[in-house]
């Protein structure tokens, strides 16, 4: 996929920043094996994205170069509350400031908002948005408020019985008394 400001899987950052050049497309999920690695099923959506360049005079120093990159995509995850399929919006919205050498930019990176990179010859978009994408996967995916299924089994507290007791009336042991049962049968515990 060429473009007028260059071709997204090997762009020339320096003038693609330097022209303020803007590219924007889909790109389908299924062409992004390490995120696709976390969805729950397989899917045929795309991720739309937006890459804008920018070069911005700064007195008494070099221009800066910066690429914004923006992207959402709705992906299949495992709810870890119930273990059922839920869909995810991820969201990416980053800026990142090129400089020309690797310990430039190690030292600017302390002090700044934005990621900031030393200047590739080239750099692959695709590569770059797909490292974004699963670095805004949630740690731990679950519905937002309550899962349309409860695991199947699980036995919930019914509001108004006392702690421990189910709607069947049998109660729950706790956990520490269990413990104290098991240290009680074992000899030499005391």
């Amino acid at each position: 996929m060429k473009e007028r400001g260059g071709d997204p899987r090997a762009l020339n950052v320096l003038a693609f920043c330097k022209d303020s050049h803007r590219l924007s497309g889909v790109w389908p999920l299924s062409g992004m094996a390490r995120l696709g690695a976390s969805f729950f099923a397989t899917t045929d959506a795309g991720v739309d994205w937006e890459a804008s360049g920018e070069h911005r005079a700064v007195s008494g120093a070099e221009p800066q170069i910066s690429l914004v990159l923006r992207a959402q995509a709705l992906v299949p995850l495992q709810c870890q509350r119930c273990l059922g399929s839920m869909m995810e919006t991820l969201v990416v919205e980053r800026r990142f400031v090129f400089v020309r050498s690797e310990e430039e930019a190690l030292r600017l990176d302390e002090d700044s908002e934005d990621d900031v990179l030393s200047l590739p010859a080239r750099l692959d978009l695709h590569e770059l948005l797909e490292d974004e994408l699963i670095l805004a996967l949630p740690i731990v995916p679950r519905h937002p408020d309550a899962c349309p299924q409860p695991l199947p089994g699980s036995a919930e507290l019914t509001p108004g019985l006392s702690d421990g007791a189910t709607e069947a009336g049998f109660t729950r042991p706790h956990a520490f008394a269990a413990l104290a049962a098991l240290k009680r049968g074992k000899p030499g515990s005391d």
